[in-house]
């Protein structure tokens, strides 16, 4: 579903400030897999997330969505196949519009627009639905506005509507950090809940190394631009932190230094 092939990227080249973020990265995630990423400051994670998204061009190498190589497109034109939840709540959606009004704008994306606005009652009940899986209530306040809600009930709400369309790859740029504990299990259990029965092709970047081994399938560490780990199936469910520490020390040759990580 998702191919990267060879990938490299180079901040400000032939500055004083160059910084090689990505180098020769290569990975292939199968139809439904769930990657969980994992690395200290400057490792490469969200890079390598703006790299599918498009939000710049790679220096080389090919980005290759369900067949399609999107690696010339725009931004905007590679937006139809992907899903995407930013670590700040506020990010993805209208805080002065209601909920299914936030819920329409992310339904009707790619579909043809007409001058008809507002949302009919069919679609109203089709969201009341749909919101029950985050189990928050939102259901019965559908006209209320998305600024006055909570950052977690706000981050769950943004998680449904990025994944309404059923987006080709789903990815997750460390979108529970800005939560506090208890908010941010709520809302990785949600995601947990969407991924599973959409079936959907998810790339998560985390900063809790407890998270990156409790969810997904499969598990990535970057360091300084590359992969470096790589660890899926029944290694991956027998997983510790200490494990994890040890393997990177192992194939990094130095210790897992990141002041924002969490271990455990």
């Amino acid at each position: 579903m998702l191919e990267l092939k060879h990938i490299y990227k180079t901040f400000n080249a032939g500055t004083i400030n160059e910084k090689r973020a990505l180098i020769d990265v290569s990975l292939a995630l199968e139809d439904g897999d769930f990657c969980t990423v994992i690395g200290g400051n400057g490792a490469g994670k969200s890079t390598i997330m703006n790299a599918i998204a498009g939000v710049w061009p790679v220096d080389s190498g090919s980005i290759i969505i369900d067949g399609q190589d999107v690696s010339g497109l725009s931004e905007h034109k590679r937006a139809v196949y992907l899903g995407r939840v930013f670590q700040d709540p506020m990010t993805g959606t209208a805080g002065d519009m209601q909920i299914d009004e936030n819920m329409a704008l992310a339904d009707r994306r790619g579909k043809r627009r007409t001058l008809r606005w507002g949302v009919t009652s069919k679609e109203r009940m089709e969201y009341k639905e749909k919101l029950k899986i985050l189990d928050l209530g939102l259901e019965d306040r559908l006209t209320a506005k998305v600024g006055l809600l909570s950052g977690g009930q706000r981050q769950a709400l943004t998680l449904l509507m990025a994944t309404l369309q059923k987006p080709k790859i789903l990815l997750l740029d460390e979108h529970t950090a800005a939560l506090d504990p208890k908010t941010a299990e709520k809302v990785l259990s949600t995601t947990e809940k969407i991924v599973a029965r959409d079936h959907l092709t998810t790339l998560m970047v985390t900063h809790n190394m407890r998270d990156a081994i409790a969810h997904g399938n499969r598990l990535i560490m970057m360091n300084e631009g590359q992969i470096i780990l790589d660890i899926r199936g029944e290694k991956k469910k027998s997983l510790t932190v200490e494990d994890l520490l040890h393997q990177f020390e192992k194939v990094s040759g130095k210790e897992f230094s990141n002041d924002q990580a969490i271990l455990g």
